[in-house]
């Protein structure tokens, strides 16, 4: 049977979402602690992946489990693992909920959509350190969102991907994409490795008037990694909503 989990986590202690030889990740701490609830090895298959020093507010994961014995079962009783689960997880993770679903909804390819933010700050805040990047004041936000418009719809966004990614396609539908304040939001239906922080790191050039609105288009349709700004640091970025077909 397959389960869905919903959970959060702080990302700056961690070297990304995905399981990797070299360093502590989401996905290795997580295994860790299903399986040891469960009394049996459990793979995770996250939503997507996320690079080191990004945060989730909401990312879904799938576990399968053929059978379980009785004691197992009663033990896991799902209210039951998820306060388990918050004992033997660090600060950094909450697991939110785990439900059923149907055996052939995926937490990766079943996504219709995501949405992340961006969230900066032009003050210094000790008590947001790793939680939002500092800029420096003055960034044009009516310009930036002008430019931000021109993501909307179906694209190929090669110019915002990172290089010699394995991708079959760079193409990506963008149904939201603005500033608000100190927060940008995008939805879409795929993101490619790095998008979001080439896509804000371009903007900022908008923003600071190193770039006008129509040369920015113009990178979109480029296809070329070189012709965006940097990408900006990981610690503003959040996963914060992911939609299914279906509800749990």
């Amino acid at each position: 049977m397959r389960y869905f989990v919903d959970f959060a986590y702080n990302g700056t202690a961690f070297h990304g979402s995905q399981r990797q030889p070299n360093g502590i990740t989401v996905q290795e701490v997580m295994e860790d602690a299903f399986s040891t609830v469960l009394r049996q090895s459990v793979s995770l298959t996250f939503a997507g992946r996320t690079d080191a020093g990004v945060h989730a507010e909401h990312m879904v994961a799938h576990f399968d489990l053929s059978s379980l014995s009785e004691s197992v079962f009663q033990l896991s009783a799902l209210g039951a693992m998820v306060s388990r689960l918050s004992g033997l997880l660090p600060w950094s993770i909450a697991v939110h909920d785990i439900y059923p679903v149907s055996d052939d909804l995926h937490a990766r390819f079943s996504a219709l959509s995501r949405t992340y933010e961006y969230r900066i700050t032009t003050t210094k805040d000790p008590f947001r350190h790793n939680l939002v990047t500092q800029v420096a004041p003055g960034l044009d936000f009516e310009a930036m969102n002008a430019a931000a418009r021109t993501l909307l719809g179906t694209h190929d966004f090669a110019s915002f991907c990172k290089a010699h990614t394995d991708v079959k396609t760079t193409v990506c539908t963008v149904t939201q994409a603005e500033w608000k304040d100190e927060v940008f939001t995008i939805t879409s239906d795929r993101f490619l490795r790095n998008m979001v922080r080439a896509v804000v790191g371009t903007l900022f050039e908008v923003g600071r008037g190193k770039m006008t609105v129509a040369q920015f288009e113009g990178v979109v349709k480029q296809h070329n990694r070189c012709a965006a700004g940097q990408s900006v640091p990981p610690q503003g970025l959040y996963l914060t909503k992911i939609i299914y077909p279906q509800n749990k």
